[in-house]
């Protein structure tokens, strides 16, 4: 419908281009009016041109007008000016109709924009810790960066999905120190905790576990003489409990990049050498600096300390050179907001690298609150300091809680109610997107029961669309033949929340209907066209529910 609207902008434009003494034609913007009574699509083209064409708008408007009622293929019932000059189009029943029939015949090109056409992109999320399980906050960067994969991929990108271990540094030997002391407090050598250790019961149980394996073989020991093996066996447990939690929410990557890996490889030196031959390395007080400044960064950055280490920001400079090496058109990064400070440090080096400011994105996501009852719930007792994914998992299903994650945008404070997820009621997202979904499907096989002929599984043969006469039932079609738009930009912002948001309000308009209408009636031509319309509303419910990472059953 978009493209329709803008296509006979174009020609307008073009045709008074002589008359406006313009040389080239504006670029034409058209959005859906917030007011449905104002039609179907608007354009603000008449104000903009204002200022070029030194006339009021609406008397620009009225010519605009003039000329498309002149060229009209009799796609629009109507073509209005309202306010100061907007354009509104309501477009007729038939081209709903036609839509709708191409819908139906598997036109998948209505439905997904092929925007990337082929580029490499990477995007990067998720990247917690090995220290510790996942939390809600680590499942909601899960949630997102999945669902984006998928719109990217659907939208003609090829996506790489990467997760980044942070497996060296003062984090994993904290995580080593931690589990050493519970090990020695476990076989009754009650060292000191870490003051800023890792606390919660999975400490206990992988210093448990290699109570098993070791026996009292490390008792007594000084950390630096056994330090390593706890420390690799500490590790590698957590590592393997991120990736089962991961995979039971259905998120999976196509690569697990180490930061200890970059070090053993030279990786990080050979980056900063490179770095180095720009001229955008000097010393100063026995550090080494970045000059991102250069590139808009507030100050510039160490890379190297007075005692010849790498600084963490090295090995971020290093991974991300990496990335660049590997022929990727775009980054996207997914971040947890408090690293908000640290994105134009990123981009600084990816500029010094010379990959156009454009090319890397970086999407924050904000903390979750979970609620039981309306109230914050209690710490985990596993975890110390946080709920874990896997215990919301556990209470309210994977689907259930991706699709709650992905119900704002993700750099918005998102509530999470528990109870609100457990219903079964029109107050959970998910129930009501998935119900209207399962009952298109009973509707299907109530409809094979009937015997109706032109019925074919899901699929209607012989449909008259004509007799798809009731308000409720064109607001359907107009709301789905709306989706290709959603999802374009969706895929463009970045946003799969846009995604879940549209399914909710399809979702909405479908439920409406069917209290109000019978699709299965003694009418049989009726009966098939409203059959029709709800095989429209199924497969993008589908298709939305795809992308998001969330099944859509036949049955609940």
């Amino acid at each position: 419908m978009k493209q329709e609207v803008i296509k006979s902008l174009q020609k307008v434009f073009e045709s008074l281009k002589d008359q406006w003494g313009i040389e080239s034609i504006p670029d034409v913007e058209v959005e859906i009016p917030r007011d449905e009574k104002m039609g179907d699509f608007a354009t603000a083209a008449a104000m903009k041109l204002t200022k070029i064409l030194k006339k009021p708008p609406r008397d620009i408007a009225h010519e605009i007008v003039a000329k498309l009622n002149e060229q009209s293929s009799g796609l629009f019932e109507s073509i209005d000016i309202a306010g100061p000059g907007f354009i509104n189009f309501r477009f007729n029943k038939a081209f709903f109709c036609n839509q709708l029939k191409a819908l139906l015949e598997g036109d998948m090109s209505l439905i997904r924009s092929d925007i990337g056409k082929g580029q490499k992109i990477q995007v990067e999320f998720v990247s917690a810790n090995p220290t510790g399980p996942l939390h809600i906050g680590h499942g909601r960067g899960a949630a997102v960066g999945n669902a984006l994969c998928n719109l990217l991929e659907a939208a003609g990108y090829e996506v790489e999905r990467e997760f980044y271990i942070n497996d060296a540094g003062l984090q994993i030997n904290l995580l080593g120190q931690s589990v050493y002391a519970r090990y020695q407090q476990l076989l009754g050598n009650e060292v000191a905790f870490p003051e800023d250790g890792y606390k919660g019961e999975y400490i206990e149980s992988i210093a448990g576990l290699i109570n098993e394996k070791y026996g009292d073989k490390f008792l007594s020991q000084p950390f630096d003489k056994c330090g390593r093996t706890i420390t690799e066996v500490a590790y590698n447990m957590m590592l393997d409990n991120i990736k089962s939690d991961l995979k039971d929410f259905g998120v999976m990557f196509d690569r697990w990049q180490s930061e200890k890996d970059l070090h053993e490889n030279a990786m990080v030196a050979n980056a900063l050498h490179t770095l180095e031959d720009k001229g955008l390395i000097y010393e100063e007080g026995g550090a080494n600096w970045f000059r991102s400044t250069e590139f808009g960064d507030d100050k510039d950055r160490v890379v190297k300390k007075k005692d010849g280490e790498f600084t963490y920001f090295a090995s971020d400079i290093s991974y991300h050179k990496n990335k660049l090496d590997r022929g990727f058109d775009e980054i996207i990064d997914i971040w947890g907001a408090d690293h908000h400070g640290y994105i134009q440090r990123i981009r600084s080096v990816l500029e010094a690298f010379d990959l156009p400011k454009d090319k890397f994105r970086v999407i924050l996501i904000q903390m979750v609150s979970l609620l039981r009852h309306g109230e914050p719930v209690q710490m985990s007792k596993r975890a110390g300091a946080f709920v874990t994914l896997r215990e919301v998992i556990e209470e309210v299903g994977a689907d259930i809680t991706k699709f709650i994650f992905l119900t704002r945008k993700a750099d918005s404070h998102l509530d999470f109610d528990i109870d609100v997820a457990k219903e079964q009621s029109s107050e959970n997202p998910v129930f009501y997107v998935q119900y209207a979904f399962a009952r298109i499907s009973s509707i299907f096989r109530q409809a094979v029961e009937k015997r109706i002929q032109g019925i074919e599984g899901s699929r209607v043969q012989g449909a008259d669309f004509a007799l798809l006469k009731e308000d409720e039932e064109i607001i359907m079609i107009k709301k789905l033949l709306q989706y290709p738009m959603v999802f374009e930009g969706a895929a463009i912002a970045c946003e799969p929340h846009r995604i879940t948001y549209y399914l909710q309000e399809l979702a909405g308009v479908f439920h409406a209907y069917y209290y109000k209408h019978r699709v299965i009636s003694d009418d049989i031509q009726l009966t098939l066209a409203r059959l029709s319309l709800c095989t429209g509303i199924k497969i993008i419910l589908e298709e939305g529910l795809k992308l998001i990472g969330v099944s859509a059953p036949e049955k609940m």
